[in-house]
């Protein structure tokens, strides 16, 4: 990035600030506090919903020359969205439906740059197909009950041992893990140009 900004991650999640300090930035940690609504039940829809409110809201309180990210993932089975687990027994229930199959992973990713006299701005989807071996009654028991898919859209994390039941993915593997980072940069890289083009 040429131009130095103040870069806010409307999440608390680890795992997108981890992404982040992957490809070098390192940003403020402010998750949003909105009540979140959801007017729709198709993945892609849902997932920009979310992350324009995380974002909107946090992209109230900054100062000027700021970008905020929001973001949002979900994990789709022919078109059911599966959402955090709400107890060990929900989270057996999932994956039970996951195992041998197809299914997507859909972020919502919307940037905000702060501006006068206006706002700019951003907002994409990412879609990455992941393909699950068939897993055994013990297999789906032992990861359920593990802390491991308590806190994660689908009950499960690519980047923990539920990567043993991975056959393949087609498309980002990042945006499986909570945010396509190669995409985040290239699409604030084209913020700023098309900024500094307006100045």
């Amino acid at each position: 990035m040429k131009r130095m900004m103040k870069l806010v991650l409307a999440s608390a999640s680890p795992r997108r600030k981890e992404l982040l300090a992957q490809i070098g930035i390192t940003p403020l940690i402010e998750p949003s506090t909105i009540v979140e609504k959801v007017t729709s039940t198709v993945p892609e829809e849902v997932v920009l919903e979310l992350s324009s409110q995380k974002a909107q809201d946090v992209a109230q309180h900054q100062e000027a020359g700021t970008i905020v990210i929001g973001a949002d993932t979900v994990v789709a089975l022919d078109g059911q969205i599966l959402l955090k687990p709400v107890s060990h027994e929900d989270a057996y229930r999932m994956l039970s439906m996951l195992q041998g199959r197809n299914h997507q992973v859909y972020t919502g990713v919307t940037m905000v740059s702060c501006g006068q006299p206006e706002n700019k701005v951003k907002s994409f989807v990412e879609k990455t197909e992941v393909t699950v071996y068939p897993m055994s009654e013990e297999e789906i028991k032992t990861y359920a009950f593990s802390e491991e898919p308590m806190d994660k859209a689908g009950a499960y994390g690519i980047q923990g041992n539920y990567a043993a039941f991975i056959q393949g993915i087609t498309g980002d593997y990042n945006n499986v893990v909570g945010l396509p980072v190669g995409r985040v940069y290239q699409e604030m890289k084209g913020m700023l140009e098309q900024e500094g083009n307006d100045d």
